[in-house]
């Protein structure tokens, strides 16, 4: 059956009649030729993947051996005493490196209303509330007693410290009618020991006359033999020597106890290393007359790497073309019960968000304290004795001082009755913590004993003393 059905395909193939070699089916021939072209695919495949993985071998081994060579050249260059050094490691650092050892410590607000109790002096506990998160910022009620606050506004009319730079040129006199001072009351403000008697270091401890320049012993010395004061030629004033000594002899002197306990208190509240504190700026004092206000401003600016801090500038060995004092802390004390407004706004405390623009919206300036204060977020009433105290900077998340904080914002309502007394108390640390070590290195450096000797106001070095007591 099967031959019967091949013959006609057979004849079909080969009608000649001649005799052929039998074909294979198509199908067959297909096949073959398929399987042939798929195994040489599949090998040229495999061979370029191959080399591919032979060639990034290859670059891997000239990477590690290239870094490895590198690497031992920089070891032999930095090693002490190898003969391939390059020039620039034979040259010592311009700038040397601080390790950073200190770590601010910041306090915790918790949240709005949340109230703290703080030791601040011996035997006297002081709570301390949280009025705000952004800027951080707290009140502490009775932080300076009555006593305190009173011989601050002594103080500040005496020697000048109040921002009308007041100066006392007409005599004793007229001093005393003005601060309604006796001359046992300005002795006992003047001696800082309470001994009884005037030292030199006493008076000359901030003898500012103006402009930056100090009174030495020698012109002490001076001012006492002209003036036939310094009866047993002692160097030191008793309270009868004092009362022949004319005030305006020198215009601003003078300091007292409660100034350093002040500072003191200062740092125990702020939990600020002592030295930071201490050469900071001195204590400010200003008085508001019925109608005065403080539009609302910033007390930093933010520091870029153009931006020196003003306090660190000289310690910066560079030069830049702008400045900014680099308040990290305010603290401020109200010295008097306002009788009417004075209150102290934060316009956008505890915003969402900080948007200048949005500072003045609908004719409404939020900046203009004289018109929009009760426009603010947040008010503080000034209250005699209370201290309240923010942050102008973040925390860079390390322990340093970090960017700005712009919700600080703050300035000062209008007095409407009566008159207002304030002291600032700003605290200064540069965002850059190599500036701020080499600041304090400097510093370090001055003789201890200097105000024996002489001393003149260095705008770019204070030391501790100068400060201490302003």
């Amino acid at each position: 059956m099967t031959d019967n059905q091949e013959n006609p395909d057979a004849e079909d193939a080969a009608p000649s009649g001649r005799a052929t070699l039998p074909l294979r089916p198509p199908c067959e021939r297909l096949s073959c030729h398929k399987s042939s072209v798929c195994s040489r695919s599949y090998f040229v495949v495999v061979m370029v993947f191959f080399h591919v993985y032979i060639i990034n071998v290859i670059a891997l081994l000239f990477y590690v051996h290239y870094s490895s060579g590198q690497e031992d050249a920089s070891r032999s260059r930095d090693a002490p005493g190898s003969s391939q050094q390059r020039p620039e490691s034979r040259r010592p650092p311009s700038k040397p490196e601080f390790l950073r050892d200190v770590s601010l410590t910041r306090v915790e607000g918790i949240r709005v209303g949340h109230v703290q109790r703080v030791s601040l002096v011996p035997g006297k506990v002081h709570e301390m509330r949280t009025l705000s998160l952004k800027p951080l910022l707290f009140e502490i009620p009775g932080f300076l007693s009555e006593d305190e606050c009173r011989v601050v506004m002594q103080l500040a009319q005496l020697k000048g410290l109040m921002e009308s730079q007041l100066m006392v040129q007409d005599g004793h006199e007229e001093l005393t009618k003005e601060l309604n001072l006796s001359p046992e009351e300005i002795f006992n403000l003047l001696d800082i020991n309470q001994d009884g008697q005037l030292q030199l270091h006493e008076i000359l401890t901030h003898s500012r006359v103006r402009d930056g320049i100090w009174l030495t012993p020698e012109n002490l010395r001076e001012i006492y033999a002209g003036l036939k004061a310094d009866k047993d030629d002692n160097g030191m004033l008793s309270l009868e020597e004092f009362r022949l000594l004319s005030t305006d002899a020198f215009q601003r002197k003078g300091a007292h106890q409660v100034l350093q306990d002040i500072k003191t208190r200062v740092t125990r509240l702020t939990r600020l290393p002592p030295t930071l504190v201490d050469l900071s700026e001195p204590l400010q004092v200003v008085r508001y007359e019925e109608g005065g206000h403080y539009h609302a401003h910033h007390d930093s600016g933010p520091v870029y790497p153009e931006t020196a801090c003003t306090h660190t500038r000289l310690a910066a060995n560079t030069s830049t073309p702008f400045e900014t004092s680099c308040r990290y802390i305010t603290v401020l004390f109200y010295l008097n019960s306002v009788e009417g407004g004075g209150e102290t706004a934060f316009p956008v405390a505890d915003n969402r968000t900080y948007d200048e623009v949005s500072l003045i919206q609908n004719d409404v300036d939020l900046l203009d304290t004289r018109r929009n204060c009760d426009k603010s977020n947040l008010r503080v009433t000034p209250t005699k004795g209370t201290a309240v105290f923010w942050y102008n900077y973040l925390s860079d998340g390390r322990g340093w001082v970090g960017e700005q904080d712009e919700y600080a914002l703050h300035g000062g309502c209008v007095v409407t009755q009566g008159t207002k007394w304030i002291a600032n108390k700003w605290i200064n640390i540069d965002p850059d913590y190599q500036r701020q070590a080499r600041y304090q290195q400097l510093v370090s450096q001055q003789p201890e004993d200097e105000d024996d000797e002489g001393l003149t106001l260095n705008p770019g070095i204070q030391s501790t003393d100068i400060h201490q007591d302003l």
